[in-house]
C-alpha cells in the first residue's frame, strides 16, 4: 500500500505537519507542490514555504508553479495515484485532478459542510462555534464540495486563539488521515456526501474585517480578537497610530456612559469599553513597538486624559 505514488500539495505549516506525516509512516511521496517563495523582510528575502523546507529536507522533488492551471506537466511525468492536498492556496483544475489514478484527497480545517473556503480556523472563532475539527474529504472543481471519508470534532472554548486551534488542529488532521488513508487507496471508504442546504462558507479575512468595531458586543470583539491572533492581529487606531490587541479576557467591570472605544486603567488593569460592557486587554501591540503586556503598556502611556480607540 505505501508504493502508493502521492503528490503532496500545500504551504504552510498546518501542510507541513501534514507531508511530516505521511513521511514518517513511510508513504511513497514522490513530489511536493508549494506556493512560490516570498520575499519578507526589510531586506526583502526569499523565503521558502514550510512545506519546502520540510520536503528539501527529505530531498523530495518540489514545484512552485506560479498557477497550476497553466503550468501543471510535470504532474502528468510524476504519474501520481494519488494527490493530497492541505491548504495549497491555489485551486485545482479538473484536468489537474484527472491525473491522479487512485482519488484526490483534501485535509480541510472545518466539520464540513460548515466553513467551506479559505480561512475555517479564523471564522470558527470569529464565528464563537462551540466546535470545528478536521475533515478528510475528496477534491471535486467545487470548492471544498466533494465525499467526506471521514471527521473528528474538537471542543473550543473561550480562551483558545487562532494560534493555538491551529496547532490543535494540524495534528488532529494529521492523524485522521493517516486512520483514513488506508480504506481511500483500497477503496472499501466510500465517503458520504455533503449536504447543500448546511452549507457555510468561510471567505479569506480581509483588512477591513481585521478592524475592531467597539460598538458590537464584548463577546463579539473578544471573538474577533482571538479569531485573528496572533496573525494578522486584530486593530483599531489610537492617536492615529495602529495599535493592535491580541488578547482579552471578560470582565465584570460596571457599565458606564464612557463611549465605546474607551481604554480605562483601573487597578493596575486595562480595560477597552464595548456595547455591553467592558474587555479587560492583556496583550498589545502600539504602532512601532514590539508586543507587550498590557501592564508594560500602562506604565509607559501618560494617562492625564482619557484615549480613545477607533
Amino acid at each position: 500500500m505505501n508504493q502508493v505514488r502521492i503528490v503532496f500539495l500545500g504551504t504552510p505549516l498546518f501542510a507541513a505537519t501534514i507531508l511530516k506525516g505521511l513521511l514518517d509512516n513511510n508513504y511513497n511521496v514522490v513530489g511536493v507542490v508549494t506556493q512560490p517563495d516570498k520575499f519578507v523582510g526589510k531586506n526583502k528575502e526569499k523565503s521558502p514555504t514550510p512545506v519546502k523546507e520540510l520536503a528539501m529536507s527529505y530531498n523530495l522533488k518540489v514545484y512552485q508553479p506560479e498557477r497550476l492551471k497553466d503550468d501543471y506537466e510535470f504532474l502528468i511525468d510524476l504519474a501520481p495515484d494519488l494527490l493530497i492536498t492541505c491548504a495549497y492556496g491555489q485551486i485545482l483544475p479538473q484536468k489537474v485532478l484527472d491525473i491522479a489514478k487512485i482519488n484526490n484527497i483534501n485535509v480541510h480545517a472545518s466539520l464540513l459542510p460548515k466553513l467551506r473556503g479559505g480561512a475555517p480556523i479564523h471564522r470558527a472563532l470569529i464565528n464563537g462555534d462551540s466546535k470545528t475539527g478536521v475533515t478528510i474529504m475528496q477534491m471535486v472543481k467545487q470548492m471544498d464540495a466533494g465525499k467526506m471519508y471521514a471527521k473528528k470534532e474538537f471542543i473550543i472554548d473561550d480562551e483558545i486563539n487562532m494560534t493555538d486551534l491551529f496547532d490543535k488542529l494540524q495534528y488532529l488532521g494529521r492523524d485522521l488521515l493517516l486512520e483514513t488513508l488506508p480504506s481511500i487507496i483500497d477503496k472499501s471508504n466510500a465517503g458520504i456526501s455533503q449536504d447543500e442546504n448546511e452549507v457555510t462558507y468561510a471567505y479569506n479575512i480581509t483588512r477591513e474585517e481585521e478592524k475592531i468595531d467597539f460598538n458590537k458586543t464584548c463577546k463579539e470583539v473578544h471573538n474577533l480578537i482571538r479569531g485573528l491572533s496572533l496573525v494578522p492581529g486584530a486593530y483599531a487606531y489610537l492617536n492615529n497610530k495602529s495599535f493592535k490587541i491580541y488578547k482579552t479576557c471578560y470582565s465584570n467591570l460596571a457599565l458606564d456612559d464612557n463611549i465605546c472605544g474607551t481604554l480605562k486603567k483601573e487597578n493596575k488593569k486595562l480595560y477597552v469599553r464595548c456595547k455591553d460592557g467592558y474587555l479587560e486587554i492583556l496583550l498589545v501591540q502600539l504602532e512601532g513597538k514590539k508586543m507587550m503586556s498590557a501592564i508594560d503598556f500602562i506604565n509607559g502611556q501618560q494617562w492625564k486624559e482619557t484615549k480613545i480607540l477607533n
